[in-house]
């Protein structure tokens, strides 16, 4: 049996797991706070993509409070790597070399995340390499 396919969770669902992925477990409170300055989201509107978004498997719900606590049910990681692997196949025929191409050209790194990148990619360069 093949392995279920990863979940891919819209703009929406992606900018509150950016806030439990940042802050750590958080209530539907907390998390309408983190995103009233980004997205102007409200209490309603939270409390349900939170609610849909348990019930696709994105998050858990922490009942055992008086205010139910919500956590990533993965990592960042593990999210980002399903995200740009579909991305990397739908928009750049599988070719890393023209994703990341058009990373750098569409945004400017800075000079950290430049000698980052170096820093990989000598390392996969190496035998062994990961």
């Amino acid at each position: 049996m093949p392995p279920p396919e990863p979940l891919k969770p819209t703009e929406a669902e992606l900018a509150i797991l950016r806030v439990l992925w940042d802050r750590g477990p958080s209530t539907v409170r907390e998390v309408t706070e983190a995103l009233a300055a980004e997205r102007g989201t409200g209490y309603t509107t939270a409390l349900k993509l939170l609610q849909i978004m348990s019930e696709k498997g994105l998050v858990v719900r922490n009942e055992s409070a008086k205010s139910h606590v919500y956590s990533p049910s993965v990592p960042a990681e593990v999210t980002q790597k399903h995200l740009v692997a579909d991305l990397l196949d739908k928009a750049f025929g599988g070719s890393a070399q023209k994703l990341v191409m058009q990373a750098l050209s569409s945004t400017r790194a800075s000079r950290e995340e430049l000698a980052e990148i170096r820093r990989l990619l000598d390392q996969l360069d190496t035998p062994g390499g990961t």
